[in-house]
């Protein structure tokens, strides 16, 4: 049986990626900001949309964290792996991540936000 149930796994992982999220959306909307764009406003506010919503999230989920008493921390890492390690009721779990895993996942992540800023725009 494992030591943190699967529901709470979720909240970690939304700590580690909604982090990635934010900061690959907020490089973005410096370039719209930036480039050479004749026509930036649709493309800014699609992207401020998702950083929204991303904000919104992460702070559901730092507020969770925060009444169960879980806590995440980066650990080791290399060219191929990045290590997590959770803390959950007493319990530290060291899980490691596949950079690459950790990259499509922040991909996959933008795409879902991204298509819920345009339904809200």
């Amino acid at each position: 049986m494992p030591l943190i149930p699967q529901e709470d796994i979720v909240h970690f992982e939304n700590m580690i990626y909604l982090p990635m999220v934010l900061i690959v959306l907020e490089r973005d909307r410096t370039l719209f900001e930036n480039g050479s764009f004749k026509l930036k406003r649709p493309y800014l506010e699609l992207v401020e949309g998702a950083i929204s919503q991303v904000q919104k999230e992460l702070k559901e989920t730092k507020i969770h964290m925060r009444k169960r008493q879980m806590k995440v921390m980066r650990g080791a890492g290399d060219d191929t792996f990045t290590e997590y390690v959770f803390y959950h009721g007493g319990y530290e779990d060291h899980r490691r991540y596949l950079n690459l895993r950790l990259r499509n996942r922040v991909e996959e992540l933008i795409r879902i936000y991204l298509s819920m800023a345009e339904m809200k725009v």
